[in-house]
C-alpha cells in the first residue's frame, strides 16, 4: 500500500482531489479548432480500425444494431466486400474493433467511427487535451450510429466526407476556432440542455460560422450552400460539439490521485460503465441503464427497444443534458415527462455532485450553476441514480424515440469498493 503523509490520507486527501477535479471542470475552455478526415487527427486511428461505443468488449460480445453498425463501417472503409468477410476479419484481427474513449472520441450510439469520416476537433484552452466527434448523420431515422447501413447510409457517409466536412473544416480554420463555452451558457439561458435539446445552440454556432463560410462562397459556393443546407436541416447538429467539449473537458478532471468523480459514464450493447478520477483507466460495470420517461415514435412499443451503444451522456458527467433539464422544459414534446418532474430530477442531482459550474446556469432555478462533479460515494450512499437524456435505438435499426433512462447503481459501487482498497 502507497505510504502518504497525515495531513494526505483518507478524506484530507480526498477533498483536495476532488476540489481539483471540480476546478478542472468549471475551467475548461473547448473550442472547436479543426474539422479532419479521423485518420489524420485521431491518436492511433488506422485505416483498418473501427471505434464503437462504451467499455471494450470482445468482438463475438457485440450483439444487434451496435454489430452491425461497426460491420457497416469495415464495409464503408472497403476493408471487406461483405458482412461475413467482415465478420472474420474482426475475428482474426486483421480489422480492429477498438473502443471510442482509448482514442479521444466520443461516439453518439453506437459511435462507429472510421479512417475517412470528418470528426470535429475540439481542444481544451486550458489543457491543450483534444477531444474528437464525428458529425450528424441527418434526420433520417436510419443512420449508421443507429445500426442500419444500406446504400443511402453509404452515399450520405460519403457527402459528409466529401462536403460537408471539408466546407465546415475551412471555415472553422478561417475563423481561428470557434469557442465553445459561450455558446453553451447562452444555449442553456435559451431553452437547451445541451443533449436532447439543441435548438439554441445550433443556431448560435451557425451564426458564428456566417461571415467565414460567406468568405468561402466566393470560390466554393456550391459546398457552402450545401453546408448551409445541412446546418439548417436539423436542430441537433450541436450535439455532436457539445459531445466533444464535454469529453474534453472530463478528460481533463481525470487522473487526480484520490478523487472519487466521475470522469465518464458510456455503454454499450450489454453494459453501463463509469470511470473515477482517481481509479485509473479501468471501467467499473454494471447493468444496461432503466428507462425513466420516454416518448416513442407512433407504432413502437418498449418491446422495439434495443440498446447499442452511447456515449453522449459524457453530457452528464459534466453537468449538461438530464443534469440540465430544467432549463429545457420543451423537452416534454419529444421525450415527454413534464416541467414538475423534470425539476424535481434536476435537483435530486445536486444531492449527488460536488460543486456548480459558474458559467453554465439554469434560469429557473434563479441561475443556479448546474451541478457537476458526481461523486461515487454520494450515489452509492443516496440511491440516486445519475438522469441521462438520450435517444432510443429500435430493434431493426433507427431511432424510435427519446427519453430519460437511470444509470444503474452497481458500477457506482463497485468503484467505491475499488476506491476503499486502494486508499484505505
Amino acid at each position: 500500500m502507497t505510504s502518504r503523509s497525515p495531513e494526505l490520507a483518507g478524506p484530507a486527501l480526498q477533498e483536495r482531489a476532488n476540489a481539483e477535479a471540480v476546478a478542472r471542470i468549471c475551467a475548461a475552455e473547448p473550442v472547436l479548432v479543426d474539422v479532419r478526415p479521423a485518420i489524420e487527427v485521431i491518436p492511433g486511428m488506422t485505416r483498418e480500425t473501427v471505434l464503437t461505443s462504451g467499455a471494450p468488449l470482445a468482438w463475438n460480445e457485440y450483439t444487434g444494431g451496435q454489430r452491425t453498425g461497426v460491420i457497416g463501417g469495415a464495409l464503408f472503409e472497403a476493408l471487406a466486400e461483405s458482412e461475413e468477410e467482415a465478420d472474420a476479419s474482426m475475428r482474426e484481427g486483421a480489422i480492429r474493433v477498438r473502443p471510442c474513449q482509448e482514442h479521444g472520441c466520443v461516439g453518439s450510439l453506437a459511435g462507429i467511427y472510421t479512417a475517412t469520416m470528418p470528426v470535429l476537433v475540439v481542444e481544451d484552452a486550458a489543457t491543450g487535451k483534444r477531444g474528437f466527434c464525428n458529425l450528424f448523420e441527418g434526420v433520417s431515422p436510419s443512420r449508421l450510429n443507429y445500426g442500419v447501413y444500406n446504400e443511402d447510409v453509404r452515399r450520405n457517409l460519403r457527402f459528409l466526407g466529401e462536403v460537408i466536412g471539408p466546407a465546415l473544416g475551412a471555415a472553422v480554420r478561417l475563423v481561428g476556432g470557434v469557442p465553445l463555452r459561450p455558446l453553451i451558457r447562452r444555449a442553456l439561458h435559451m431553452g437547451d440542455e445541451l443533449h436532447s435539446r439543441n435548438t439554441a445552440a445550433t443556431l448560435l454556432f451557425t451564426r458564428e460560422l456566417f461571415p467565414p463560410l460567406l468568405d468561402l462562397a466566393r470560390t466554393r459556393s456550391d459546398e457552402v450552400t450545401k453546408a448551409f443546407e445541412y446546418l439548417k436541416s436539423s436542430d441537433y447538429f450541436f450535439l455532436r460539439l457539445s459531445m466533444a467539449a464535454s469529453k474534453v473537458t472530463a478528460d481533463g478532471a481525470h487522473g487526480i490521485e484520490g478523487s472519487s468523480v466521475v470522469t465518464g459514464m458510456v455503454f454499450n450493447c450489454r453494459d453501463f460503465a463509469v470511470r473515477v478520477s482517481g481509479l485509473g483507466d479501468g471501467w467499473f460495470r454494471g447493468p444496461l441503464p432503466t428507462k425513466f420517461g420516454a416518448k416513442l415514435f407512433d407504432g413502437y412499443t418498449d418491446d422495439d427497444i434495443e440498446f447499442m451503444g452511447g456515449e453522449s451522456t459524457m453530457n452528464e458527467t459534466v453537468g449538461l443534458g438530464g443534469f440540465a433539464q430544467a432549463a429545457a422544459f420543451a423537452l416534454q414534446d419529444y421525450q415527454g415527462g413534464s416541467a414538475e418532474r423534470m425539476v424535481e430530477t434536476n435537483l435530486a442531482m445536486y444531492e449527488i455532485t460536488l460543486g456548480e459550474h459558474p458559467e453554465y446556469r439554469i434560469p429557473y432555478f434563479g441561475f443556479r450553476g448546474v451541478p457537476v462533479g458526481i461523486d461515487i460515494h454520494r450515489v452509492a450512499a443516496t440511491g440516486i441514480r445519475p438522469v441521462l437524456d438520450i435517444g432510443i435505438a429500435g430493434k431493426q435499426g433507427g431511432q424510435i424515440g427519446a427519453g430519460s433512462y437511470r444509470a444503474p447503481l452497481e458500477p457506482f459501487a463497485a468503484a467505491v469498493e475499488a476506491y476503499a482498497r486502494r486508499y484505505s
